[in-house]
């Protein structure tokens, strides 16, 4: 009998604990339940609709045109001389201006950055690197370089300021050899990099950017790139960097002094962009100009890519792409009127832009609710969510088997039917009622 009651008692404090654990809405969603299967079987949201529709009419743009400039009240930008180009913020992977932003194009040395990334993921800023023949090789192959001998010695902090302020291809192969063990092998490494980014059209045949008819990628890529290595703080110092000294090594007799070419962040430059934050040139004469860079401005930081120009505009077309940017958006902050919200609540949307010019689709996975915002069906932000549903029914089915184990461990110690056990315990219950009348009627 102690253990019938021990059970009720268990069941009873297990009950007490879901409810304090899955707080008031929880409850409030499980009585809804009914209402929310009912009005599951209404037609497909319009949020549904807008990303549906968004896919279609991706399919269906005219590659010649900025596609941005067709989003229902979307600042409309100028159209620029360069092949290919996209603006997007980085903390909300919001696309603010697209041109071409899916097409591939050759690459130039942007495809350094990728290579400075991998190597930063790879190693550490101490390591001693020697230059073998392949890395040698690149003082011949026609691309820039800062004469590296044979033998000589870099530590890998050098070789990566080498490749960014220099744009050196001698350091970017003996890197390419010393992380990867080999030239393609680190070529590789790159391309799944790329993919684990979200790269979809990227493909990566050498670590310097030198022409390859195989070798392309798009802006949109670039920029999932370029936000990637920006995250990383070493990459961001160096790619800030315009000039750098190489001490002697155990070969030069002397220093060697780097000057970056990149003039969006040289302040002596007619290309000086003073938000910029960093960033790299590149050109060849199957690329085209290429320009890679990131500049901070106005709560936002903004990554910028134009591939396919020509040389000396595409610094000019970054900067007014940049200044369209930071000029027509900024942060929205969503109120959290959800106390399930785990993260997220900001996005990026035109001046002036409301939390009702907004509307939302909520995808569920593994307990959390992840909710895209959009903006005239073009995405401009997400939040988590607490799936706060899946979290009561999870609970449930736990009650559930408790109880369960509660009542099988009462009949493993006990070989009384527990329809005998209640019976008595009622009968006690009656009895001692009984006694307590008498009492108080005496």
């Amino acid at each position: 009998m102690n253990s019938y009651f021990s059970t009720f008692l268990y069941t009873g404090v297990l009950y007490t604990m879901m409810i304090k654990k899955k707080r008031i809405t929880a409850a409030l969603l499980a009585l809804g339940l009914g209402a929310v299967t009912m009005f599951s079987q209404f037609p497909v949201s319009a949020a549904e609709e807008t990303a549906q529709n968004t896919d279609a009419a991706a399919q269906t743009a005219d590659p010649s045109v900025v596609v941005t400039n067709g989003i229902d009240g979307w600042p409309q930008a100028s159209d620029i001389s360069s092949a290919a180009a996209i603006v997007m913020e980085t903390s909300t992977n919001t696309v603010l201006y697209s041109k071409n932003a899916d097409q591939p194009l050759y690459p130039a040395s942007a495809v350094k950055i990728m290579t400075c990334l991998v190597a930063l993921e790879n190693s550490s800023l101490d390591e001693q690197i020697t230059m073998t023949a392949t890395g040698v090789s690149g003082v011949t192959d026609g691309g820039a370089n800062i004469s590296s001998q044979l033998d000589e010695v870099f530590t890998m902090e050098q070789c990566l300021y080498a490749i960014m302020v220099a744009s050196a291809n001698d350091i970017a192969l003996q890197v390419a050899e010393h992380v990867g063990g080999s030239v393609d092998a680190f070529v590789q490494i790159m391309n799944t990099r790329a993919q684990e980014l979200g790269c979809t059209n990227t493909v990566f045949t050498n670590p310097t950017g030198l022409p390859d008819e195989n070798q392309h990628i798009t802006a949109h890529d670039m920029a999932l790139i370029m936000e990637a290595a920006m995250a990383n703080d070493t990459f961001r110092t160096i790619a800030a960097t315009t000039s750098y000294t190489l001490p002697a090594t155990n070969v030069s007799g002397g220093e060697r002094v780097l000057t970056n070419n990149f003039t969006m962040i040289n302040s002596t430059s007619d290309g000086y962009y003073k938000p910029c934050i960093g960033g790299k040139e590149g050109y060849t004469e199957a690329s085209g100009s290429t320009l890679v860079c990131e500049a901070s401005k106005n709560n936002m930081k903004l990554v910028c890519i134009v591939l396919n120009g020509a040389s000396g505009v595409t610094d000019n077309e970054a900067i007014t792409l940049l200044n369209y940017g930071f000029d027509n958006f900024s942060p929205l902050t969503i109120a959290d009127n959800d106390f399930n919200r785990l993260s997220g609540g900001t996005v990026i949307v035109p001046n002036g832009t409301g939390e009702d010019g907004l509307t939302t689709e909520d995808t569920s996975s593994d307990s959390q609710i992840m909710r895209q915002y959009y903006f005239s069906k073009t995405p401009v932000g997400t939040a988590v969510l607490e799936d706060i549903q899946q979290e009561t029914d999870d609970a449930a089915i736990t009650g559930q088997k408790n109880m369960e184990a509660a009542k099988a461990f009462s009949a493993s110690h006990t070989d009384v039917p527990y329809y005998i056990i209640g019976a008595i315990g009622a009968a006690f219950l009656l009895f001692f009622l009984f006694l307590m009348i008498r009492v108080i009627k005496s």
